[in-house]
């Protein structure tokens, strides 16, 4: 009875060491399955990281955290049309482009300063009326920033914890004074 149980747990064994690699192994393989947009590991790795650069962890989660870039994917691929996405897949490539050129390395390999520092030109650029129509990179920034935002105000956390939800009726008071009411 035991040699059957061990020859059992080997073959768990050694099935499990033939599949492992195949596991580790989806380095170009995106997380996020999208239906128009087609994006690498590398592209998500940028917006995970633009994203985690536009709302950092402090003592609240940060955007990694909350999962706010997998927001601003599924927000982009079905809320918006092919030409913003068009824009979105071009102004990312812009903006990895402007990193590496500015930064000397990747966005994806820079340290937090040097993203903060990055993406603070960035910023400014978008708000400055000269640069608007440069590039595609502004376009891809305010979605991204636009999209982070929005996910972050809309998440459970924010919701929850942050600030206090009620669904529209509110409560019922039934001690308002009327006196108050017809004051306002």
């Amino acid at each position: 009875m035991n040699r059957r149980i061990a020859i059992r747990n080997m073959a768990l064994i050694l099935g499990s060491a033939a599949i492992l690699p195949s596991c580790l192994t989806d380095k170009g393989k995106p997380v996020v399955q999208l239906k128009k947009l087609k994006v690498d590991a590398d592209q998500e790795k940028v917006v995970n990281n633009l994203a985690e650069t536009i709302l950092p962890k402090t003592d609240t989660p940060g955007a990694a955290e909350l999962g706010i870039n997998l927001f601003v994917f599924k927000m982009i691929d079905d809320c918006y049309d092919k030409e913003h996405q068009a824009d979105f897949i071009k102004g990312l490539c812009d903006f990895a482009d402007a990193a590496k050129k500015q930064l000397g390395k990747s966005f994806n390999e820079a340290t937090v300063a040097e993203r903060t520092a990055f993406v603070n030109t960035v910023d400014i650029n978008a708000k400055n009326e000269k640069y608007k129509d440069v590039t595609k990179l502004t376009a891809f920034y305010k979605m991204v920033k636009d999209q982070t935002v929005f996910g972050y105000t809309t998440s459970k956390y924010f919701m929850t914890k942050q600030i206090v939800y009620e669904l529209v009726p509110g409560r019922y008071n039934a001690y308002f004074p009327v006196k108050k009411l017809a004051a306002v």
